[in-house]
């Protein structure tokens, strides 16, 4: 086993093998579902228009400035991820099951009324944002390239020397790769440049079995504190401070293993290599929401609000462990070194602080209402690339990351409609939304987020309950590493998350 201390921190020599998962962060952290009871889950969404709705704390607080009475009301949800992954053919599924408690609210009415202007509602409000909880995996032959081919990349590409690569770069993946034996240092004549005993000679096939093996964990939350206003039954108003959380735990292990050489067929350095990465992501941030609803006739109301970016505090934690089982290999040829186990690891975590800006959003509604029920439409603005990262420390700069995130990500117009039949106390309820491809490439991945729900709910004078059924489906890409110049592997991803939720209100 071939492993030094923990001596030198370089933020930014970490960061070049991680800029991706920056990148894909912000996204994640960015793009989320429209939250709320159980009604307004079963009307898409939408509800920028539309009051009398703890959700409205979320939307748009002028809604709360409807609400007549004070009110309790608590949501029970449960939420299954499936994915199906498509890799070199080989067709593989997984889900992931969670049980939540996605909201609870506490609204107090306000009865003070002067002239016009008719009182209020204040509202305390617990929503689930975000729900990051999946687990998929996919395995199968391979023939392009290997991981070992990004560390031997990276390390030639930045000319990088044995000295480096037990010193400061130990602590990046190609450095543990060195530590596990994987790549080797050759001199050309006073030159070093790297190779592996695991690559094929020129000419030569090399076949592996890839797999990966990704669980997340986690989900984004906010606390509002929230107060909308009513005048005259014809304008309502309200604002909104929310206090924001992520918790986010990503595990992944990629393995290769079954190394078969075309030109020698008995040679069989390496039982598997094995690469286990733990991202431990916690944050909290802070955005305010400002919003209206004008009624100019008693049938229509049309709405709109804006939630400001959130900023967000974020401590990261990241570890990573390289395990290669060798089959007592004679490393050198000369029977100075033969390897079995090896490993070689980050001697401690490695902690990084920053903040990330998720970008605002713009949104405009309309309800058209009568005695039977009504339909209710939501369109929102949001620009992706305005997602920014940024740190107080001196020296460490995010403008690289921010430059692809701007390039990458694009604005997009959101789409939200439901609609809501009435009789006597018994609610039916159907709902659509559409997050387009936040992507300004296209690579045959429908990236969009379509989203399918309904629910039936009971309406009395001192007790509701409502119960929804949301069904989101979406497509992605896993790509494990990249070589410049040779073909990475790729898994296309088919995912849905069903979520089943019932809300009970009790109004006094």
């Amino acid at each position: 086993m071939k492993k030094i201390f923990f001596t030198v921190t370089l933020l930014a020599i970490l960061k070049l093998g991680h800029t991706q998962s920056f990148v894909d962060n912000a996204l994640l952290f960015s793009r989320t579902p429209t939250p709320g009871s159980a009604r307004i889950q079963a009307l898409g969404g939408a509800q920028t228009a539309l009051g009398g709705d703890y959700s409205s704390a979320l939307s748009n607080p002028a809604g709360l400035g409807m609400y007549n009475r004070s009110e309790i009301t608590i949501s029970l949800g449960n939420a299954t991820n499936t994915t199906d992954i498509n890799y070199g053919g080989s067709q593989t599924s997984d889900s992931r099951n969670k049980f939540s408690i996605p909201g609870f609210s506490y609204i107090q009415r306000q009865s003070y009324s002067k002239g016009k202007f008719l009182g209020g509602a204040f509202a305390f409000t617990f929503s689930r944002t975000n729900n990051l909880n999946t687990r998929f995996a996919y395995e199968g032959d391979y023939t392009e390239s290997s991981l070992i081919d990004n560390f031997i990349d990276y390390a030639n590409g930045n000319a990088l020397t044995p000295q480096d690569l037990d010193g400061d770069y130990y602590y990046t993946l190609t450095g543990l790769g060195y530590g596990s034996y994987l790549l080797q240092d050759y001199d050309d004549n006073g030159s070093i440049f790297y190779g592996s005993v695991l690559s094929p000679l020129q000419g030569e096939t090399r076949t592996i079995q890839q797999r990966e093996d990704v669980t997340r964990k986690g989900s984004q939350s906010q606390l509002s504190f929230s107060y909308g206003g009513n005048y005259d039954d014809v304008l309502f108003f309200g604002a909104t401070l929310g206090i924001s959380s992520i918790r986010f735990l990503q595990d992944q292990l990629y393995t290769e293993s079954n190394f078969r050489f075309s030109d020698d067929p008995t040679y069989d350095p390496l039982t598997n290599l094995q690469l286990d990465e733990n991202f431990d992501i916690q944050g909290s941030g802070v955005n305010f929401t400002l919003g209206a609803i004008y009624r100019p006739i008693d049938f229509v109301q049309v709405g709109l609000s804006y939630v400001t970016p959130t900023v967000y505090d974020i401590s990261d934690a990241y570890t990573a462990r390289l395990d290669a089982r060798w089959n007592n290999f004679d490393y050198f040829g000369d029977q100075s070194l033969y390897l079995n186990n090896t490993f070689a690891e980050f001697d401690v975590p490695f902690i990084s602080e920053y903040s990330l800006n998720t970008p605002g959003k713009l949104t405009a509604g309309a309800a058209f209402i009568q005695e039977y029920g009504f339909i209710t439409a939501d369109v929102e603005f949001v620009n992706y690339g305005k997602a920014k990262y940024s740190s107080n420390i001196q020296g460490e700069s995010y403008d690289y990351e921010n430059d692809i995130i701007n390039n990458q990500y694009r604005n997009v117009v959101n789409i939200r409609t439901g609609a809501e039949f009435r009789k006597d106390i018994f609610r039916l309820r159907l709902g659509y939304s559409l997050q387009p491809n936040p992507y300004r490439f296209e690579d045959n991945i429908d990236r969009a987020i379509q989203t399918i729900s309904g629910g039936v709910g009971i309406r009395q004078e001192k007790f509701f309950i409502d119960l929804t059924f949301v069904q989101a489906s979406t497509e992605g890409r896993r790509i494990p590493y990249t070589v410049p110049g040779l073909a990475s592997p790729e898994a296309t991803l088919k995912i849905k998350n069903t979520n089943i939720m019932a809300t009970v209100g009790f109004p006094f």
